[in-house]
């Protein structure tokens, strides 16, 4: 039986205040938050982005004949 352990190296919000958007990225395992602002049309590309993202990552599915 395997057995997984799972942490959590980085944690990150989008945050609107007043029509701007910040990106906040904490670096949970040595302590720290970098921020950067985001400018809307990234925001709105996010999920997008993201979906890219995970297809570029994630394996292809193994056939089996």
């Amino acid at each position: 039986m395997e057995t997984s352990t799972r942490t959590l190296l980085f944690a990150a919000e989008l945050v609107e205040e007043n029509g701007t958007y910040t990106l906040l990225v904490e670096d949970v395992q040595r302590g720290g938050v970098q921020t950067t602002p985001v400018p809307k049309a990234m925001v709105d590309k996010l999920p997008t982005f993201l979906s890219a993202l995970a297809a570029k990552l994630d394996p292809p599915p193994r056939r089996r004949w």
